[in-house]
């Protein structure tokens, strides 16, 4: 038996490797917790690249999964201990009663007993899988005893269940925690402990995806642009091989052993949020009988379902205690909330094992075809996906799981549930779904908008699709890249990247003439008249594109910002960008130029002022929880937010304290990969660094190329990788 020389060790690691080998699948009976992890430790290997970035391979699939979480343990064991502690209800555990309602929110889907028959029920494949996983994370906190986890000291198998959607549990949080409160909570509870934000502040969260058809590209390869907009810091960078198979590379949220959004020798995927509704409330009919409960469905009383649930809360003595919850559901989902007289339940996805099974399934895909086999499990409620992959196929995927509705209800709002018509009837099939293969156009995109622009005129038409498969629409973002995409033929990854942080802001290319006629129509003797003759001309001049020394954008931000706070409150609804452009809002328009002008003089001296030396990328130390200091370094950027259409994507923000924006979320990792003939190439880089350890090389090391968009190689293969290595060793050493 040979060794690959990926993992040749020094010092006699390989015979030590080959043993291991030899001897793997021969558990002695009776072999003790410590004796298996050293074992599977001697059946992989941990590459650090010069970025730090772990290289993983193991001699199966189950020894790769063992390692690479072991090396995202390394990298930020508090993030995935983190991750954790929402996906099973256990916060509380760690931060007290602040904690008690999202605990709550989650354990009204997520029941430890329920994960425990469902790790039982899993195929044999997966549950080794799910074994290697928390063999993984305990053999790294028994070689660590110097980390101190928060609550969860040994993690169990049937714990890798608990994200209802797969991968980051979004779809609970449509569940607000206030009401929740309101409905279960008791006189003396205390308020949610909420930061008071401002409208802009609250980021628009997405992502952007396109690829590009070799048609369009100069050297005849399919591309594919890997760009989500999470919060810094949310997803580690890996690759992860195995001799059954495994080579893949990409993003893999903390504490996750697969690859979310990345590629592997043929095909490669990204995911952004979607706008279709797969998330629905219905209202219920409650009905006392004979000290029962029962809810109305059609011509029935059916007996509401009723449980208590127990969440353990550390008090302020230190000491836990426990608080029980009697809770309540139809067949619909839990109850939420109450409104209008009647108890709101929420219906999502929550099929664990079939979202795990394709999660991991789709990154041992080949191309367009197997990657649709795995989608037919259904299991993803939350994504868009664009693919790409080494035989020139693009394409765009709605969500698989999509219910089937009667299309005559809105259900964007709460719809009857004592109606049985408005009741899912089951999932549309995958091909009444609005998706694209391979459009003669040569290209898809999505961000976060609706399919019916993701290949322009060769999109789904929206007309032939229930309401129910977007409820947003277009958003600026989309408007810029039909922009950037049209008309283009000599793709290069250079090019994407460029198109990836092109600098045009769509919607203030809309907005500011509205401004600008605005102040034209003054009378000549109206104080504004003077006062804003500056400004005016500044942004007048503007070409609608940020930049690091540009003025103009600092001034169209604020001003942006502070007419979105006046007209563009979520609970007004409808288009907000609409409100804002009406020709009724003048007044506001001029008046929030005046306050951005005001601040800025305030602020920061006057209001010319570079947008680099107001929006700033900082990283103070490895604290989930963001804050800042204007007197420590940090960093210009030159993107703004997703709001204004900038595809590269900043949410900044004034922080306590602050003067200065600062980033937490947007561009998160980026990635261009190009595919076919013969091994992908690609490039990429992550917020910051790779390593939550503020004292790591890693810590910051890629925080200058991530503001600059300046995108570094990637080592998918052996002959990339060699001169380019900083470590490598087995877990444990």
């Amino acid at each position: 038996m040979s060794v690959p020389s990926f993992l040749r060790l020094p010092c006699g690691g390989a015979a030590l490797l080959l043993a291991a080998v030899l001897a793997a699948g021969a558990t002695q009976a009776g072999e003790s917790d410590s004796a298996r992890w050293r074992r599977q430790a001697q059946a992989v290997v941990i590459v650090r690249d010069d970025w730090g970035i772990a290289h993983v391979h193991g001699r199966s699939d189950a020894a790769a999964v063992f390692g690479a979480i072991y090396a995202q343990a390394e990298d930020d064991f508090p993030r995935i201990e983190s991750n954790y502690l929402d996906a099973l209800g256990w916060r509380a555990q760690a931060e007290g009663e602040s904690a008690l309602w999202s605990d709550l929110r989650q354990r009204l889907f997520i029941d430890e007993a329920q994960l425990h028959r469902l790790y039982g029920q899993s195929p044999r494949w997966l549950r080794t899988l799910m074994e290697a996983w928390a063999d993984g994370l305990n053999y790294y906190l028994a070689t660590h005893p110097q980390v101190r986890p928060k609550v969860i000291t040994h993690f169990e198998p049937w714990m890798a269940l608990s994200f209802t959607e797969g991968s980051i549990g979004g779809d609970i949080e449509r569940a607000a925690l206030g009401p929740l409160r309101d409905f279960y909570g008791r006189a003396g509870d205390a308020p949610l402990a909420a930061a008071e934000t401002l409208p802009h502040e609250d980021e628009p969260r997405g992502s952007n995806g396109i690829a590009i058809a070799p048609q369009l590209s100069a050297d005849g390869r399919a591309l594919l642009l890997i760009n989500p907009h999470t919060s810094f810091f949310f997803r580690s960078e890996l690759q992860m091989r195995s001799d059954e198979g495994l080579d893949v590379y990409g993003a893999a949220t903390w504490g996750q052993f697969f690859i979310y959004q990345g590629f592997n020798a043929h095909i490669g995927w990204m995911h952004t949020s979607t706008t279709a509704d797969a998330v629905d409330e219905f209202a219920e009919t409650i009905v006392r009988r004979d000290g029962r409960l029962f809810y109305r469905y059609g011509s029935e009383l059916r007996p509401l379902a009723v449980r208590e649930i127990a969440i353990p809360c550390r008090g302020t003595d230190g000491a836990l205690h426990e608080r029980r919850f009697t809770v309540y559901a139809t067949h619909h989902g839990p109850i939420v909330r109450a409104a209008d007289g009647r108890w709101i339940a929420l219906a999502l996805m929550n099929r664990p094992i079939e979202a795990l099974e394709q999660s991991w399934l789709r990154t041992k895909t080949r191309d367009y075809a197997s990657y649709l086999k795995v989608a037919g499990l259904k299991a993803n409620s939350s994504n868009n996906t664009l693919l790409a992959d080494d035989k020139g196929e693009i394409a765009y995927l709605h969500p698989q799981f999509m219910p089937r509705r009667d299309d005559r209800f809105d259900y964007t709002r709460p719809v009857d549930g004592s109606d049985p018509a408005t009741d899912w009837h089951g999932l549309h099939a995958l091909d009444e779904l609005p998706q694209v293969r391979n459009p003669p156009n040569g290209w898809v995109f999505n961000t976060n908008d609706w399919p019916y622009s993701a290949a322009g005129p060769y999109s789904p038409r929206r007309q032939d699709y229930p309401r129910y498969m977007d409820s947003v629409g277009e958003n600026p973002r989309g408007l810029h890249a039909l922009r950037v995409l049209e008309g283009r033929r000599d793709f290069t990854l250079a090019g994407l990247i460029d198109a990836a942080f092109d600098p045009y802001l769509p919607a203030f290319a809309s907005l500011l003439p509205r401004l600008l006629a605005d102040y034209d129509a003054l009378p000549a003797g109206d104080a504004r008249k003077a006062a804003l003759a500056g400004p005016i001309a500044l942004l007048r001049g503007w070409d609608d594109r940020w930049g690091v020394t540009s003025m103009p954008t600092t001034l169209a931000v604020f001003w942006g910002d502070t007419l979105w706070d006046a007209l563009a409150h979520p609970e007004a609804g409808g288009d907000p960008y609409a409100r804002m452009a009406d020709p009724a809002a003048s007044s506001s328009r001029l008046a929030a130029l005046q306050q951005a002008v005001a601040r800025l003089e305030r602020d920061f001296g006057s209001y010319g002022v570079p947008w680099g030396t107001v929006n700033r990328f900082q990283r103070i130390d490895g604290a989930i929880a963001p804050h800042f200091d204007d007197t420590k370094p940090s960093l210009p950027v030159a993107f703004t937010s997703a709001r204004w259409g900038s595809l590269a994507s900043f949410g900044a923000r004034r922080w306590p304290g602050t003067r200065r924006y600062y980033g937490t979320s947007g561009n998160s990792f980026v990635a261009v990969v190009a595919f076919g003939p013969g091994k992908p190439v690609a490039r990429a880089v992550s917020a910051g660094g790779e390593s939550g350890d503020a004292h790591s090389p890693h810590f910051a090391d890629q925080a200058e190329r991530y503001t600059t968009g300046d995108l570094r190689a990637v080592y998918f293969d052996e002959a990339e990788l060699s001169g380019h290595i900083e470590r490598r060793y087995h877990p444990g050493e």
